[in-house]
């Protein structure tokens, strides 16, 4: 063996010169290579990651705030697109109430998230006998509609966001007076804050109604306007569902109907479940849809009544008026500008607030028929009394009624529901 090596020994060509150089350069040769090939893969992850990924590099220099918000709309948007594409019926029913129940959560996750408390807004003082809301989109003339109802003075422009701030009038008609404030006009996403949308949204929850313009020029802002009233939470012309809900703390849900239900127990269940309720009851007075099962279940919901407007109908022929209306369904056609239909706008809000007048006649002595007592519809004789002084409540004795009562001068309570031109007489202690 020693020989073999010996002999081995002789015959092996020698390194040469520069061996180590060579050895050096050509390590790191294999380094650069390795390099290349690592940085070419981080780079071909990345590309995958953002072919994959639905927000662009752009989205991550945004604030936390705003990218929470833009993952939340992406999957709102992909779940009504899927709502869009399904066919309602009973088949599949349940599956329509899972995903507006999804719908519904995570709309409430994105409120959470986005900024300033819904209730900040604009500090107005409510006057009158019922305060009624102006609200549209920028340059839609509703500083035009309140000059001409009240006696105020807004600012009027051919150009966006003329009114920065709301302007109160007040209207005196048939001796009610209405407050009607001219609103900063709104812009899409308003619900979500843009453009201080929240804050000029949030008049509306106690506002007795609102007053949606709509521009004849722009018809397909009317579905927008409304989406975006929805988002808020507020509910138009419509009635809060007569469901009771109670929370349990064990036993599952349990649903009982006094009528027959469009909804089946499973759907029900399963929208209660995605919205929190594990074990509850449910018990359900009126037929209801899906929606309503959720608004009931949130219990957040404002319910106000409201009339469309349809201005600037002086700027198209009757022709393309009509296919307009078709699209919008309006109250009322007008123009603010040229006066159109501006009187038939005044009787509107007078009916569609629900007045009633009541006259007040005090003992021995002739009611005064001259000026009435505006009350809303429904309103009580509990509730002429607090009209009428705060201290009028604590000291009631009783009252005689003419008019809504079996007969003259019938003695009544203070739950007593009065009627239009209705004759009171209140008694204190």
């Amino acid at each position: 063996m020693i020989e073999m090596a010996a002999q081995l020994a002789q015959t092996a060509k020698p390194l040469g010169p520069g061996f180590n150089e060579r050895k050096n350069a050509a390590s790191a040769a294999a380094k650069t290579k390795a390099g290349d090939w690592q940085s070419s893969r981080r780079s071909t992850l990345f590309d995958r990651e953002s072919f994959f990924h639905p927000f662009p590099q752009r989205f991550y220099s945004l604030p936390r705030q705003i990218q929470i918000m833009g993952r939340y709309d992406d999957r709102i948007k992909e779940l009504e697109d899927e709502i869009k594409k399904t066919q309602y019926n009973k088949a599949t029913q349940h599956h329509v109430g899972l995903i507006k129940a999804q719908i519904a959560q995570l709309r409430k996750k994105a409120e959470g998230s986005g900024g300033g408390k819904k209730g900040d807004g604009y500090s107005v003082r409510k006057s009158g006998d019922a305060t009624a809301i102006l609200l549209g989109f920028p340059s839609v003339g509703k500083s035009t509609i309140l000059n001409y109802l009240t006696n105020a003075k807004s600012e009027v422009g051919a150009y966006d966001f003329t009114t920065l701030k709301v302007i109160p009038g007040l209207m005196d008609y048939k001796s009610a007076k209405i407050q009607i404030l001219d609103c900063p006009g709104v812009v899409y996403g308003a619900a979500r804050g843009r453009g201080r949308g929240k804050e000029v949204l949030s008049i509306m929850q106690n506002a007795d109604m609102i007053m949606l313009v709509i521009d004849v020029v722009k018809p397909e802002a009317c579905q927008v306007l409304l989406d975006e009233v929805i988002q808020f939470n507020i509910r138009l012309n419509q009635q809060a569902p007569d469901v009771k809900i109670k929370k349990t703390g064990k036993g599952g849900i349990h649903i009982g109907a006094t009528c027959q239900l469009s909804l089946n127990e499973e759907t029900i269940a399963t929208v209660a479940r995605q919205m929190g309720i594990s074990n509850g009851d449910i018990l359900i007075r009126e037929d209801i849809s899906i929606d309503q099962l959720i608004d009931a279940i949130e219990g957040n919901r404002v319910y106000v009544d409201a009339l469309t407007i349809l201005n600037k109908i002086d700027l198209v022929d009757k022709k393309t008026l009509e296919g307009i209306k078709k699209q919008v369904h309006p109250d009322l056609c007008i123009s603010a500008n040229t006066g159109i239909n501006m009187l038939q706008l005044r009787d509107l809000i007078f009916d569609k607030l629900n007045f009633i007048r009541v006259y007040c006649k005090e003992a021995g002595k002739k009611p005064d028929l001259d000026v009435p007592l505006i009350m809303r519809y429904g309103a009580t004789i509990g509730d002429m009394a607090r009209k009428l002084h705060q201290d009028f409540a604590k000291k009631f004795k009783y009252a005689r009624v003419w008019g809504s009562s079996k007969f003259p001068g019938q003695v009544l309570r203070q739950h007593h529901v009065l009627k239009d031109k209705d004759i009171v007489e209140i008694h204190l202690r």
